[in-house]
């Protein structure tokens, strides 16, 4: 985590997000899963919604974004965790960029992992895979965590588990290769990793775009020229 980042006074649209992501996880808690299945990201090949025949809701496009303020009951760390990162990361990215770029790229990041989650899920479907719904802000997250890496890649950040310094250029690609590790290889289920490694993705190719470089444009400098009398 950053060393030093505001915990009061939050940017409008962090304290924003926040809100709006512990209103989704309320709405679960009281509503119950069944009746908030249409707002998670379910996979390509899925059935028709049909609450009293117990099936999975086929995919739609608000998913694309309900999903991302979605969180398990269960797992309150989870929840806990997101918001941390998205207090700790998005208030500084917020002060840099101003409300609407940053609401902007919040909001890439999210569709674009839930795109890729949603194409990795949607190939195991077809494979024979039982279709499971995502959930949760950390493609976000991992959105600005990337973000962050690219603007301050000096600052001094601590992980938590174990807690050791490090720059965040080096927290983002520590990060980075791990979820692309466990992601292959499988070792940690249940956890969308995928969706994690589209956030960073979508968030780089924006942050990218934004600055006129590759692919989205900027040119190769010119070569050098001699005059020869």
């Amino acid at each position: 985590m950053p060393a030093r980042m505001p915990f009061f006074n939050l940017p409008r649209v962090t304290k924003a997000l926040l809100i709006a992501n512990l209103i989704g996880f309320a709405l679960q808690w009281l509503l119950g899963e069944e009746r908030m299945l249409p707002f998670m990201l379910w996979p390509l090949g899925g059935d028709a919604y049909d609450p009293s025949a117990g099936l999975a809701p086929s995919f739609l496009p608000w998913q694309l974004v309900t999903y991302g303020f979605m969180h398990d009951p269960g797992n309150i760390l989870h929840l806990a965790f997101n918001m941390l990162a998205l207090a700790m990361f998005g208030a500084p990215l917020e002060y840099t960029w101003g409300e609407r770029r940053y609401l902007a790229y919040y909001l890439v990041c999210v569709v674009g992992a839930g795109l890729c989650q949603l194409l990795v899920g949607s190939l195991a479907v077809s494979n024979g895979a039982v279709a499971y719904p995502t959930i949760g802000a950390s493609g976000g997250v991992f959105g600005l965590l990337l973000a962050y890496g690219m603007l301050f890649p000096n600052q001094r950040v601590m992980l938590l588990f174990p807690p050791i310094p490090m720059k965040a250029r080096t927290l983002v690609i520590v990060y980075g290769l791990f979820e692309l590790g466990v992601g292959l290889t499988g070792l940690q289920p249940g956890v969308a990793h995928f969706a994690h490694l589209g956030g960073m993705l979508f968030g780089w190719l924006l942050i990218r775009y934004w600055r006129g470089q590759p692919p989205f444009g900027g040119s190769k400098p010119k070569p050098r020229m001699r005059i020869v009398p």
